[in-house]
């Protein structure tokens, strides 16, 4: 028995004193609502209506549950007219997990165009290079990189392709010299990303122009941190040579706070991607920074930020 729609009907019933008026209005055979009615009475185990051939009259039993049954329906109308509401116009709070070094050069300079574009949205973002779990965590959608293992039922939307770069600052070059080769790299400082796979060897991937065979290169690590901000800052005090991914770079380059060491040889690439939980019935509020944030790159396999 679909209680809730029993309860609709036994509330119109007594509303039009009639069981052939309430069938009227609702569309429905006079029988069919007769027996909504009868089964909800089998099921409270009493009687709700009295009836007569003139009349239909509510019980007391059946008056204490009107009054009852007429504040849940108003309860769950309310309830539908709010969640229909939130799919048609973007409101509530968005959730947002992005990955420390996207929030900071990316996500934090797009998320001021959509606020004003959607103001009654509230942005809650956190920041983090740990990878969550979207759903056990509460998130609406989430920024990662592709060395961040995001669950496999999610769905994954690539934003950009990102070229890992080998950069030190000017006074580092004064003092140690610049490497000209990979292997180079060995004879000097090294600020190292905290994943093991990364601990005691840097890859290169072969030259860009004609074949190579990718080489692991032994570092000596100065400085070993699982936050990009701080190598960047040991980076530009002249600690050592860092690896930082193109979009993490911002206009480090252009300003000559940092340069770019053999350019000719591929050290990888680092996508970056959207992951929310579900294509059916988003929200406004997911939909709309989906499609928004998709605008921003609309070329994913394009490095959008080397040479800045």
């Amino acid at each position: 028995m679909d209680r809730l729609q029993s309860m609709r009907i036994f509330s119109k019933v007594v509303e039009q004193g009639s069981f052939a008026r309430a069938a009227e209005i609702l569309d429905m055979s006079n029988a069919v609502v007769t027996r909504y009615v009868a089964d909800l009475e089998t099921h409270l185990g009493t009687r709700l209506l009295n009836r007569t051939t003139r009349k239909l009259s509510l019980t007391e039993t059946g008056q204490m549950y009107l009054e009852r049954v007429r504040q849940i329906l108003s309860d769950v109308d309310d309830a539908d007219a709010i969640a229909s509401y939130s799919a048609r116009k973007p409101s509530g709070t968005l959730r947002i997990y992005s990955h420390l070094g996207f929030s900071k050069w990316q996500l934090a300079t797009m998320l001021p165009h959509f606020a004003k574009e959607y103001p009654d949205v509230v942005l809650d973002v956190t920041v983090s290079d740990r990878t969550v779990d979207l759903v056990e965590d509460g998130f609406d959608i989430g920024f990662f990189i592709d060395l961040q293992k995001v669950d496999a039922t999610m769905i994954t939307r690539k934003l950009a392709t990102s070229e890992v770069l080998l950069c030190a600052s000017p006074d580092y070059i004064k003092q140690y010299g610049e490497p000209k080769t990979p292997e180079d790299v060995s004879r000097h400082h090294c600020l190292n990303f905290g994943w093991d796979f990364m601990r005691n060897y840097w890859t290169v991937q072969g030259k860009r122009n004609g074949p190579s065979a990718p080489v692991q290169i032994p570092i000596h690590s100065r400085v070993i941190s699982n936050n990009s901000d701080v190598l960047r800052e040991c980076a530009i005090a002249g600690m050592g040579l860092v690896l930082r991914p193109s979009f993490t770079l911002g206009d480090d380059l252009s300003c000559g706070r940092l340069v770019r060491l053999f350019p000719e040889f591929h050290l990888g690439t680092v996508s970056i991607s959207m992951v929310y939980p579900s294509r059916r019935l988003l929200s406004a509020k997911v939909r709309n920074f989906v499609n928004f944030i998709a605008g921003q790159f609309p070329h994913p396999e394009v490095d959008l930020w080397l040479g800045k």
